[in-house]
């Protein structure tokens, strides 16, 4: 689909047409030129439930609503996406579908690395998972955690889950982690 605003718009009207229940979109959510797809929702009628989210990788997430039919717009790196579809589409999907195991279990581990203090974002950092000498789980969260890099997200194990504003953390510090599927 190319990017304009008309041809977003017609997209939508085709998705509502189909009948669809829930519309994930990829990118075009923030505010850039060519991010068109707020706009369109909004000139079709959405109701936005929010826009922007206090994460990291995934600050621009929309949701809204559009008649019957659901709306998540992802943000297009490819770590946000995946992120934000971890957090909130699978849980929609799994409420849509009269399951009551909504979120993805959090679980414990001990930090393998020492990690800084955050921001006002909540941080899910790519990990990997090993097992420590006293048989504690130990995550040890990548350096780099770019929201455009994938050779991380492919290798890792679990993310690492900080609280907004969170202190800095000690290596063999507790921490909490999401389990990846892989």
């Amino acid at each position: 689909m190319p990017d304009r605003l008309d041809a977003t718009i017609a997209a939508v009207r085709r998705a509502r047409a189909a009948g669809v229940d829930v519309l994930v979109t990829t990118g075009g959510a923030a505010v850039g030129d060519y991010d068109f797809v707020q706009q369109a929702f909004a000139a079709e009628g959405m109701a936005l439930s929010f826009w922007k989210v206090a994460v990291r990788p995934g600050r621009p997430l929309m949701h809204g609503r559009l008649g019957g039919m659901q709306v998540l717009g992802l943000p297009g790196n490819p770590v946000s996406s995946f992120v934000c579809a971890a957090l909130l589409l699978v849980p929609l999907l799994r409420r849509l579908v009269g399951r009551t195991d909504l979120s993805l279990p959090v679980e414990r581990a001990v930090l393998g690395r020492a990690l800084p203090e955050n921001d006002e974002r909540a941080d899910y950092l790519r990990s990997t998972l090993a097992g420590g000498p006293d048989g504690a789980r130990v995550a040890t969260p990548y350096r780099k955690q770019d929201s455009s890099m994938l050779a991380p997200l492919a290798h890792a194990d679990c993310l690492v889950v900080r609280a907004p504003f969170a202190p800095a953390a000690e290596a063999g510090a507790p921490c909490a982690i999401v389990n990846l599927p892989w």
